[in-house]
């Protein structure tokens, strides 16, 4: 699959910044969405998190969603839908 990973954050949010971080240093691309300049992102991401802007927020190419995921997490999900 060759579409990026989208990551709902936040500009002050440090788990984002570190997921972030691991997951350049791993050579994983992703598009990241700060939801508080993008309302549509917030609506998102509360839908997906039971009314909470949870971030940081990682949707994958095939739409699955993880919360604030590790980065082994985010690679073991990114192996699985490239084997598939």
């Amino acid at each position: 699959m060759s579409a990026p990973l989208t990551m709902y954050t936040t500009q002050w949010c440090a788990f984002c910044k570190r997921l972030k971080a691991q997951l350049a240093r791993e050579g994983i691309e992703m598009a990241e969405v700060d939801i508080e300049r993008d309302p549509a992102a917030a609506e998102y991401v509360m839908s997906v998190n039971g009314g909470n802007q949870t971030v940081p927020t990682v949707v994958f190419p095939d739409g699955s969603v993880m919360v604030n995921p590790s980065s082994i997490q985010v690679k073991k999900r990114m192996a699985e839908l490239t084997a598939s």
